[in-house]
């Protein structure tokens, strides 16, 4: 579970003097284990205890995990009366060495730099048009044929599988924390308990799905997927990573901001994206027609032709339960009406009521 010789390669850096270093395993829980480290120094012997977390399970699954399980207890661990010190933050990098990474008070990603419009453009322009244009339609086929792509690379793993569904419903950046930012009397507290546990019952009837895992952007939201060749060098942001992602149409966009995890359910990108067509049409005209109305067709008809997975219709409706609080929230939209924010909490409702989104029934969601 250690790198023993990386770890005493790091321990000879920090105890330059040290005659030996000894490290035994403690034993081990059901978190992870310990280790104890003893270095033989010319004026005796310290003693110090590492240690390791398992990597799978209780939300230890991924590197960052387990970083910010520790990162908190170096915080944390003196501020405690009586308890023991934590000394650092240990991480083993890619070429085996091991570094400090303790001590931090905030910390920050770097990116790269990409240009390009993003489509909430094309959203806001779909409200002028009574059909989809030939660029519309190009753009809808790249997006679902790169979540097709995406969407294709499987992991075989129900806890993974479990914990996106459970994140979606209980993390404090998907539903449940999203409903903790309403400012108070958006919605009730009985009609957002309704909504929660109405997914909570979802939860356990997406159990035996685990076998749907696969690789996920994770936020694939209209914000986050920029087209190339449009308003170039007038908006710019941080991208995802270097790669263009071009398709047969000729249409380049490229990603931001990959979120929540790597693996999930494919409803989780669909319907961050699909929300909008419904979200946009619901503001502009008080229903879903139209353009939005033909987009949000199109976008499940390409993605299932290209993957076959109608069984996503079945999975989705916890997936846009959140996109749906996301998009109904006064902080997020100030300019959505109360009537407006009625008719989003209404499709939520239906959709969960429903035994799988059915794409035919939008406006009976919404209208209901």
């Amino acid at each position: 579970m250690i790198n023993e010789k990386a770890l005493k390669a790091y321990l000879k850096k920090e105890f330059p003097d040290a005659l030996r270093i000894d490290i035994r395993k403690l034993g081990e829980g059901v978190q992870g284990a310990g280790f104890l480290i003893e270095a033989h120094l010319p004026d005796g012997i310290r003693s110090y205890v590492i240690k390791g977390l398992f990597p799978e399970g209780l939300e230890h699954d991924y590197p960052s995990d387990r970083a910010g399980v520790f990162l908190l207890d170096l915080d944390e661990f003196k501020n405690l009366p009586k308890h023991v010190k934590a000394v650092d933050v240990l991480a083993e990098m890619d070429d085996g060495s091991i570094k400090s990474i303790g001590g931090g008070r905030e910390y920050y990603l770097l990116m790269e730099r990409a240009e390009g419009r993003h489509y909430f453009h094309d959203l806001s322009a779909f409200a002028a048009k009574n059909k989809l244009d030939a660029v519309d339609i190009q753009k809808i086929q790249a997006m679902t044929s790169y979540l097709a792509d995406i969407h294709s690379v499987k992991k075989d793993s129900k806890h993974l599988y479990w914990r996106k569904v459970r994140d979606t419903i209980g993390h404090g950046e998907c539903l449940m924390g999203v409903f903790d930012t309403y400012p108070e009397e958006t919605i009730s507290y009985d009609e957002m308990a309704a909504i929660e546990k109405k997914c909570v019952d979802w939860r356990m009837k997406l159990k035996p799905y685990h076998t749907r895992l696969c690789q996920i952007h994770g936020d694939f939201h209209p914000g986050n997927i920029w087209f190339k060749g449009e308003g170039q060098g007038t908006e710019k942001n941080q991208i995802l990573n270097s790669k263009l992602l071009t398709h047969n149409s000729g249409i380049d966009f490229i990603l931001l901001d990959r979120s929540r995890g790597p693996w999930g359910d494919a409803a989780d990108d669909v319907t961050a994206l699909t929300i909008n067509y419904i979200f946009f049409s619901i503001n502009h005209f008080g229903r879903v027609q139209g353009a939005y109305l033909e987009a949000l067709r199109l976008f499940y008809d390409e993605y299932i032709k290209k993957t076959g997975d109608t069984e996503l219709l079945e999975t989705a409706a916890p997936f846009y339960a959140f996109r749906g609080a996301v998009v109904a929230n006064p902080v997020f939209y100030p300019d959505v009406t109360r009537e407006n924010r009625k008719k989003i909490f209404n499709f939520v409702r239906g959709v969960l009521d429903d035994e799988s989104f059915k794409v035919e029934r939008v406006n009976e969601y919404i209208l209901k």
